[in-house]
């Protein structure tokens, strides 16, 4: 496998695993079924808060990855959207998504 190949396969994991959890989350907003008790009540409301804030975040992410794809699609990976500079190895390790190099991601 060519290592745009093996960010291509990262990438894709990462975005199963997203969608797992953003049907995880789904599920688990369906089931608080608003009892009539008040501290329940404000406990599912808590809880849905933290659910959808985390789907809110994983959305981007998702977006992200999405974007990411698409520049290995038209062979633009690993180049900074907005300098030209090449990305470090290092840097597509931790944040196989980046768009940018480090100086322009500052």
């Amino acid at each position: 496998m060519t290592p745009i190949e093996t960010r291509k396969q990262q990438l894709l994991d990462r975005l199963a695993e997203l969608e797992a959890r953003f049907r995880h989350i789904d599920t688990e907003l369906d089931t608080h079924n608003g009892t009539k008790d008040w501290d329940d009540l404000a406990i599912e409301h808590e809880e849905d808060e933290v659910l959808e804030g985390i789907g809110r975040t994983g959305q981007q992410e998702v977006q992200r990855i999405r974007a990411a794809l698409n520049r290995i699609e038209a062979g633009e990976y690993g180049t900074c959207v907005t300098c030209g500079a090449e990305i470090a190895e290092d840097r597509l390790d931790l944040l196989p998504d980046t768009p940018f190099c480090r100086t322009c991601a500052t």
